[in-house]
C-alpha cells in the first residue's frame, strides 16, 4: 500500500524544516568563531577607507581631471539653439540633427517648457 500523498508531503516537509534548523545552528557556531577570530571585523576591507566613506574635493584630492571654470555648452542650450533656428521643429528632428536618442530629446524638451524657454505648437517646438 502507497503512503498518502498529504503525508509523504508532511514527512518531507518536516524533513526539509529539520535541516534547515540544523544549517541555521551551523551557521551560527560559523558566525561566532569569524567574529572570535577576526575581533568583530568580517570581511576584506580592512586597509584603505570604510565603505561608504567620500574623498575630500580640491587639488589632488579625488578630482576626475575633469577642468573647472567655463559651462560648457548643455544638451539644453544646443536643442534651444536649434529650436530657435527652425520653428515649429519637431522633439525627432531636433534628436537627428543633434545626433542622439529622441527619447533624451523629449525630456529635455519637457525641462526647457516648464523653464518657459520653448513652447510646443502643434507638433513641434518654438523659443519662447
Amino acid at each position: 500500500m502507497a503512503p498518502k500523498p498529504s503525508n509523504v508531503l508532511d514527512q518531507a516537509r518536516s524533513l526539509i524544516e529539520d535541516r534547515l534548523k540544523e544549517l541555521d545552528d551551523e551557521r551560527a557556531k560559523l558566525e561566532r568563531t569569524l567574529n572570535d577570530i577576526s575581533g568583530g571585523r568580517v570581511g576584506r576591507r580592512r586597509p584603505g577607507r570604510p565603505k561608504g566613506s567620500t574623498t575630500k574635493r580640491g587639488p589632488g584630492r579625488g578630482t576626475t581631471g575633469r577642468k573647472r571654470g567655463r559651462r560648457r555648452s548643455t544638451r539644453a542650450d544646443q536643442a534651444l539653439k536649434i529650436v530657435s533656428e527652425s520653428r515649429g521643429i519637431t522633439a525627432s528632428e531636433v534628436a537627428k540633427r543633434m545626433k542622439i536618442a529622441p527619447n533624451y530629446v523629449y525630456r529635455v524638451m519637457g525641462e526647457l517648457q516648464k523653464q518657459n524657454k520653448v513652447k510646443k505648437q502643434g507638433k513641434g517646438y518654438v523659443a519662447a
